[in-house]
Order: C-alpha cells, then sequence, then structure tokens
C-alpha cells in the first residue's frame, strides 16, 4: 500500500519552508514593535471549549471540527480557531491580574477543520493570530487593524482593500436581531436549511451565507448600522477617526458580518485586490469580543483580535508575483581532498559552525571537481580547499565563488577570517 499525507494536508518540504520561516520571523518581529508577546497553547482542548467560546450555532461547532473521546471518556477537539485558546489560557492563569494591561498576545500554529480542501483552504492549517485583551479603548481596535495591515504590506502586498463595520454593543444588536427575523420570516421557506436555523439561532450569520447570498431578500435587509444606539455609533466614530490619523484606507460594509457568535462593536476583514486570486478573497478576519472572556469563567474584559491564514498569505504573494529574499545558500563549502584533508575538513567545519558560519562539505567521497559542482549547487558563497599541499603548509585556500579570487589563508586565522569576509559581504 502507497502511504500518503491525509487529504487536506501537506508536507512542506525543505524548498518551500524558507519562505514560512521568513514569514513567521517578519510576523514575530512585527509583533515585537508593537509589544505583543508570544503565546502557545495545546493543539487540542476540551470541546466545550469551543461549543461556548466559538459558540453552538456556527458552522465551526456544528460542522467542521476534529473531536474524539480520549481513554478516559474526555471529549476533546483539534483546534480549529486560535481566538478562544487564547481566551482560556488568559482566564486559567490570571492574566487579567497583571499589571501591564492589556494583555496582548499573539500565536502561529496549526489550526484543524473537517471541509473541502481546496487551494489556500487545508484541513490542517497553519494560522497567525494576536488578541489584545483589557481595553474598551477604540485606539487599540485601530491598533490591531494597523498591524494586520502592515504583516501585509511589510511583505510587499499592495492589492488589499480593508472592509470595516460596526456590529454595535449588545443593545443594538438585538434590536438588529429582531429586525432580521421580521425581515427574513416572510422568505424563510424559500432560504436554505442552515439559514432557517440561523434565523431562529444567530439570525446576523444569514447575512453571511453563500448559498442564499443572491436572493433578492439579501438586499433589503435591515443595516446593522441603522440600529446602532449612541454610545456604538461613537464607538465607530472614533475607530474610523484613528485610522484616518494613521492614513490607513479602508471601506465600510454594512453586510459584513463574522462568523463567530461573540463579536461586537468593530468587525473587519483584508482582501486581495490581486488579479488571479481567485473567487475567495479574504486574507484575514477579525473583531471585538467583549463578552468571550465572561462566557469562560473570566472576569469582564474587553478583547480584540485577528487571525490570517498564511496558506493564503503565500497565495495573495504567488498573485503579486512577490518573491521573498529567503537566502538559500551556504556560506562556505569545505573541500578536502586526501585521507588526512578529510579529517581536517570535519575538525574546520565544526570549528567554522561553532563560530556561527553555515558550513556543509562533502560525505559521498567524491572527486575535486563533483565537490565543487556539490558547492555550485548549494549556492556557496566560498569554498575552503585543504588538500596535502594545504595542510603541509598550514594554510586553506579559500575562494570567492561570486569573484573566483582565491588565497591561502593560515588554519589559525581561518575562522576569523571568514567572519570577516561574510560581515564584509565579500
Amino acid at each position: 500500500m502507497s502511504m500518503k499525507a491525509p487529504r487536506g494536508t501537506q508536507d512542506l518540504l525543505p524548498e518551500a519552508t524558507g519562505n514560512w520561516q521568513y514569514i513567521e520571523h517578519k510576523l514575530s518581529d512585527l509583533c515585537r514593535r508593537f509589544n505583543y508577546q508570544e503565546v502557545r497553547t495545546p493543539i487540542f482542548e476540551h470541546t466545550e471549549l469551543f461549543q461556548r467560546g466559538v459558540g453552538d450555532s456556527t458552522d465551526i461547532v456544528q460542522k467542521e471540527m476534529y473531536t474524539f473521546e480520549d481513554r478516559g471518556g474526555r471529549s476533546l477537539t483539534l483546534r480549529p480557531e486560535g481566538t478562544a485558546s487564547v481566551a482560556r489560557a488568559f482566564v486559567e492563569h490570571k492574566l487579567y491580574g497583571l499589571a501591564n494591561q492589556p494583555v496582548k498576545l499573539f500565536y502561529v500554529g496549526p489550526m484543524f477543520r473537517y471541509e473541502r480542501p481546496q487551494q489556500g483552504r487545508m484541513r490542517q492549517f497553519v494560522q497567525f493570530g494576536i488578541e489584545a485583551l483589557g481595553s474598551a479603548d477604540p485606539a487599540v481596535d485601530a491598533e490591531v487593524l494597523a498591524l494586520a495591515m502592515s504583516a501585509y504590506q511589510e511583505l510587499g502586498l499592495r492589492s488589499l482593500k480593508l472592509v470595516i463595520n460596526s456590529l454595535g454593543d449588545w443593545e443594538s444588536r438585538k434590536n438588529h436581531r429582531e429586525a432580521l427575523v421580521e425581515h427574513f420570516s416572510p422568505h424563510k421557506e424559500e432560504l436554505c436549511a442552515d439559514c432557517q436555523v440561523r434565523l431562529e439561532q444567530n439570525p446576523l450569520r444569514v447575512l453571511d451565507c453563500k448559498k442564499d447570498k443572491d436572493h433578492p431578500a439579501m438586499a433589503t435587509a435591515p443595516s446593522i448600522l441603522t440600529y446602532l444606539n449612541q454610545e456604538s455609533e461613537q464607538y465607530f466614530a472614533k475607530v474610523k477617526e484613528h485610522l484616518d490619523n494613521m492614513g490607513i484606507e479602508y471601506v465600510v460594509d454594512p453586510n459584513l458580518v463574522r462568523g463567530l457568535d461573540y463579536y461586537n462593536h468593530t468587525a473587519f476583514e483584508i482582501m486581495s485586490d490581486a488579479e488571479g486570486f481567485g473567487a475567495i478573497t479574504t486574507l484575514s478576519g477579525g473583531g471585538r469580543y467583549n463578552g468571550l472572556v465572561e462566557e469562560l469563567g473570566g472576569p469582564e474584559t474587553p478583547g480584540i483580535g485577528f487571525a490570517m491564514s498564511l496558506e493564503r498569505l503565500l497565495m495573495a504573494l504567488e498573485a503579486e508575483g512577490i518573491e521573498l529574499p529567503v537566502d538559500e545558500g551556504l556560506d562556505c563549502f569545505v573541500v578536502a581532498l586526501g585521507e588526512k584533508a578529510e579529517k581536517a575538513a570535519v575538525r574546520y567545519t565544526y570549528e567554522l559552525r561553532k563560530a556561527g558560519i553555515q558550513v556543509d562539505k562533502d560525505y559521498k567521497q567524491r572527486k575535486f571537481k563533483a565537490q565543487f559542482k556539490a558547492a555550485d549547487r548549494l549556492k556557496a558563497k566560498h569554498v575552503v580547499i585543504l588538500g596535502d599541499e594545504e595542510l603541509e603548509n598550514k594554510v586553506a585556500a579559500v575562494r570567492n565563488m561570486a569573484t573566483g579570487v582565491q588565497e591561502d589563508v593560515p588554519l589559525q586565522q581561518l575562522v576569523s577570517y571568514m567572519k570577516q569576509q561574510l560581515e564584509g559581504g565579500n
């Protein structure tokens, strides 16, 4: 039997992982500048966490979770998203008691959803996200949006569109919910089976339905912006004012909703306008969730965050023809000729590596020309040549592969010489 990776998963081979590592490093550095610190949560959690934190009425909980029972009879679920886990950790470890508030966290890791695999949408996917817990200041909303946009822009993407909306506070959502039920109820039997259930459980999600998006009732559905109370209107106005002050362009879309039950006030998505990106243009999304921490047993704690798929980020980079500046070449390759030189090569390869230099050598006992070809394939910047003559003279011949210049370097000075060459860009 031929063994293959499970459907909806993928192997990331060395030729691809360089891009992933580069992106993860850039995102980590961006979070450092915004003063967000990394948190790492378990890959599986108690199923109840997602039922309570994500919402029983969501597609994630109803259709997409990988849930299993362990030997102790406990129901566990591979995490389908990161926010609920971060909020759980926030409550469990009493981070709400820290002196520095809000608590600003980021995460990167695999998530799992059972859905039809397609380009940029896998059953195991990697998600980067941030959460800011402990402040209801609209400036925090603007900061989160700014970080999200910066993540894409600093990687070179330009065909971006930031779409924002306000879902209002609980009072505004309640009034809007009643208006949606009244609007869609006469058409209930014309809606898909999912929306018929949503109309009772979470009417806002009817607006996000892909099957019924062309139904005439969608075009005339009441807008949440009409039902915002004064407090919610002022909050949304401040968020937009901060974005304007930072020079961040955005579009207000009153039909933008988020699929998770815990969102209120600010909601947003970032989309790609790149030609050829695909029918699904959303790159990331997020919003404010002022009731999630309480739902998980913690004190009243406002929060806001977003998450992005790294697979879709890579798709966007490809659509815009952006190649990441990943350095795939070796600093140095050691070529050895003869038994004594082979022993010396092992030693000096190790010495160079200890000094922080990226080095490899031949392990196939190839001849001189074949070893140089291996150095070329590995894109080595320098080649260190060791042979009987070099060892007798206590030197190594070092060749700059870009210029072809070669010079003898005393073995005692080889490490310092290589560091100098590399630091000087030679």
